[in-house]
């Protein structure tokens, strides 16, 4: 991200670069990635239908409750889209499976993670952003005619296709030729970089200072109170583990760069999106560390 800044401070990037590599981020780089990740996840052998079907639910529960929260509180109403897709989206597929390659031996349960909150991820994030979106809002179009668009948005989301074909790839254990395969890695190491880049070249400290407050609450949300909150649930349930671990990256992990993509392309407010990414990033290497300590000491991980 400070690359991207500095590149873009320096002249050698311009809007129209940041525009056309968001697009190329959103659909292709990390489709590709998350295609490749599920593909060759062993989904079928590791499959837990409790820790899918937890994940999912916590995902909802997030969801529903930040949004009829910030409907309540925020007085704004520009921003609520912003501020909810930030507040409850990890980046559990770009950092969730890095993380964890990095504590254990292989990547266990974080797959099956994955399949469960990437796709509700982008689906509630579609329909939130369609319905906040600030030409929707200002054209006030009628409630048929939003749900039409949330739909049609639904279906084409590239991310949501990427894990539907890698889930069926993964399945049918297809064994791609060696070229593909290559081709695959290849792109799918530019989705996270550019991604990066771009929310780091779009970054503006000035109009980000004006949108300190929620930014400061989003984070804490996303960092501190999601983890406090359904982590004792998990643990209260059973989980353990590296299953303990996927769920702490659901909870706890940074807001995923999608969120500024995504808003930016659907008319929501990216600074405040691009606020909450930078301010998150910055904060997880503490607030992570602290949770995983706390679960370690306590014999959980």
């Amino acid at each position: 991200m400070i690359v991207g800044w500095l590149i873009r401070r320096s002249g050698i990037i311009d809007d129209n670069f940041t525009d056309k590599a968001n697009d190329y981020v959103f659909k292709i780089g990390l489709p590709v990635l998350l295609f490749k990740d599920l593909s060759r996840a062993d989904l079928g052998g590791n499959f837990s239908f409790d820790l899918l079907f937890y994940c999912m639910g916590v995902t909802t529960v997030m969801f529903v409750l930040i949004w009829i929260f910030t409907e309540i509180f925020m007085k704004n109403k520009d921003e609520i889209g912003a501020f909810v897709q930030a507040s409850f989206r990890s980046s559990a597929a770009v950092l969730g499976m890095a993380f964890i390659d990095n504590m254990f031996s292989d990547p266990g349960m974080a797959p099956i993670m994955i399949v469960g909150v990437v796709p509700l991820f982008n689906t509630y994030s579609v329909i939130l952003l369609t319905f906040k979106g600030k030409n929707m809002m200002s054209e006030k179009k009628s409630m048929k005619d939003t749900l039409k668009k949330a739909f049609v948005n639904v279906a084409k989301n590239p991310i949501i296709w990427g894990v539907i074909i890698g889930i069926v790839s993964s399945f049918l254990e297809i064994d791609f030729p060696k070229i593909i395969d290559k081709t695959v890695d290849g792109i799918a190491q530019t989705g996270t970089p550019f991604a990066l880049i771009c929310v780091g070249a779009s970054f503006n400290g000035g109009k980000a200072i004006k949108k300190i407050k929620p930014t400061v609450v989003a984070s804490i949300i996303k960092l501190v109170v999601l983890p406090a909150v359904f982590l004792p649930i998990a643990i209260a349930l059973g989980f353990r583990h590296q299953e303990l671990v996927s769920i702490l990256i659901l909870l706890g992990s940074p807001t995923t760069v999608t969120c500024f993509i995504m808003a930016k392309s659907m008319d929501n407010d990216e600074v405040l999106t691009s606020s909450i990414i930078v301010l998150t990033t910055l904060l997880s290497s503490v607030t992570l560390t602290a949770w995983i300590f706390l679960l370690h000491y306590q014999g959980l991980i």
